[in-house]
């Protein structure tokens, strides 16, 4: 890849570098604290019809983070060498689903703050979908 490319694409590079940062951490903490996140996610369901599943949920959400995050990180290098902003949008698509998620467990819990607080990491997301989105491309 020459600097043209790098430039052209340097949107999308720094982007998915921060959708990797983030979710690989959030997914991180989730593992390495999981009794933690299980104790405080059992008290944030306790009144929903999600309380019983919420040890299947915390596993998916984590799965989903971990792999999202990856998968932007192993887009970042594929864009480098190949110019390809392929993989990246594939983590986009993950990181939106894990994130539709994250949003529908806040809003059912009626967390309305910590659902708002969702929103603009949807919205960078979208934008980075839609910049490196292969099927909208000639």
């Amino acid at each position: 890849m020459n600097i043209e490319d790098i430039g052209r694409n340097l949107p999308a590079l720094v982007t998915a570098l921060f959708v990797s940062v983030l979710f690989v951490q959030s997914g991180l903490d989730k593992f390495f604290d999981w009794r933690g996140n299980l104790e405080w996610l059992n008290g944030h369901f306790s009144k929903t019809f999600l309380a019983p599943l919420v040890p299947v949920l915390l596993a998916t959400i984590t799965a989903m983070e971990l792999s999202a995050g990856l998968l932007a990180a192993v887009g970042v290098v594929y864009l480098l060498f190949t110019s390809s902003t392929l993989i990246i949008f594939w983590s986009t698509v993950l990181a939106a689903l894990a994130l539709l998620a994250l949003f529908f467990g806040q809003r059912i819990a009626k967390d309305y703050p910590g659902a708002a607080v969702i929103v603009p990491y949807f919205i960078l997301v979208g934008l980075l979908m839609y910049v490196t989105n292969p099927f909208a491309r000639p």
